[in-house]
């Protein structure tokens, strides 16, 4: 039985603060560029601000890129398309600075952050600080088994807990969250299906390898059936992360909800952390206020849960690579908003906001 009850972040998670966020929007309206004039960097200059609890907002200083990486038995079925067991490969590559999240990483200056909840590898293939954390080898494949079991489930949910408290202690202002994972889009889609209480057909897509049409009808059937072991466990998160999810699902949810407790703000990136975020919002329910979607990667499911979450994605470019390589093209649209919403003047104290206009109109 476990000890680990995920509904008692509920209790934990408070909203990022509406007062400053009050302040931060009006201020936004005594700026010489007219409100409205920036879109939607105007909202995420306020959301940030409420989040950092700061009037003007600050600049994000120390981000960084975490990825949880994992193997899934499901992959046993040819369902994605990458061969079964070979996350670690995904994981080399970023090591080796050759995957788009690790040139995306230096370009942004970013650090990146490997935790090997799962992978299916000989330890001796990755560094030590790699796989230190592994919760097991692999996931179950979960059209005939369950991923982990509850105890199993319970350890990664704390490791990924303890990872969120980890980058909030050593002063890390913002994630970047993503995967590394082969078959990890399956119970992805299964878990949104579940909880969105859709049938697979209206989830399943062609994942971060693409697939084709034969794959991604075995993928369909993989959800169907993995469907019909989930809805008996959906009145217990943690149950439906063992069930259906996987170690690196189950550490990315502790993670997430973990991170909403230290008030550390996150950009989700494809469908793994969509999920992930899914679960996490049905334990607490103010969670997604601290998550930002950072992109639309085209992946069904992806959108039904975004939607589910009322998150609306600040890009929409059809990146489905995963290694949260979409979120991390967010983060300059972010940090721009904070650098626009903390530098531009206010107007003078007798500066109508009509001839502000002229600032932008000429």
């Amino acid at each position: 039985m476990s000890s680990l009850n995920l509904d008692d972040f509920s209790d934990l998670i408070e909203r990022p603060d509406s007062g400053t966020r009050r302040d931060a929007e009006e201020r936004r309206e005594r700026l010489v560029v007219p409100s409205g004039a920036l879109g939607r960097l105007d909202e995420l200059g306020e959301w940030l601000s409420a989040a950092q609890g700061s009037v003007p907002v600050k600049a994000v200083r120390q981000p960084r890129v975490v990825l949880f990486a994992g193997d899934h038995g499901v992959a046993a079925l040819d369902v994605s398309g990458r061969p079964a067991g070979s996350a670690h490969v995904l994981v080399r590559a970023v090591l080796e600075g050759e995957s788009p999240v690790a040139v995306l990483a230096r370009l942004a200056e970013v650090p990146v952050r490997i935790v090997d909840a799962g992978l299916d590898c000989d330890p001796a293939l990755l560094p030590d600080e790699v796989v230190r954390h592994r919760v097991r080898r692999g996931s179950g494949r979960i059209d005939i088994e369950d991923a982990l079991t509850v105890e199993e489930a319970e350890r990664a949910v704390r490791l990924g807990m303890a990872i969120a408290d980890e980058e909030a202690d050593s002063g890390t202002d913002l994630v970047v969250l993503g995967d590394l994972s082969v078959g990890g889009t399956t119970p992805a889609a299964t878990l949104i299906a579940a909880l969105c209480g859709t049938d697979a057909s209206v989830v399943t897509g062609r994942g971060g390898a693409g697939i084709d049409d034969l794959a991604w009808m075995r993928k369909c059937a993989a959800v169907r059936d993995a469907l019909r072991r989930a809805r008996p466990v959906l009145g217990d998160q943690l149950e439906l992360l063992a069930t259906v999810g996987g170690a690196d699902l189950a550490a990315t949810t502790g993670f997430l909800l973990q991170s909403a407790v230290r008030r550390m703000p996150v950009i989700l990136d494809g469908v793994v952390s969509a999920a992930c975020a899914l679960v996490g919002q049905r334990a607490a329910f103010r969670a997604p206020d601290w998550w930002l979607a950072g992109q639309l990667s085209g992946e069904p499911a992806q959108a039904k849960a975004l939607d589910r979450m009322a998150l609306n994605p600040l890009l929409d470019q059809g990146v489905t690579v995963g290694e949260g390589s979409g979120a991390l093209l967010a983060l300059p649209l972010v940090r721009a908003a904070a650098a626009l919403a903390a530098e531009l003047p206010e107007r003078a104290a007798a500066e109508p906001a009509e001839d502000a206009a002229e600032y932008v109109t000429g």
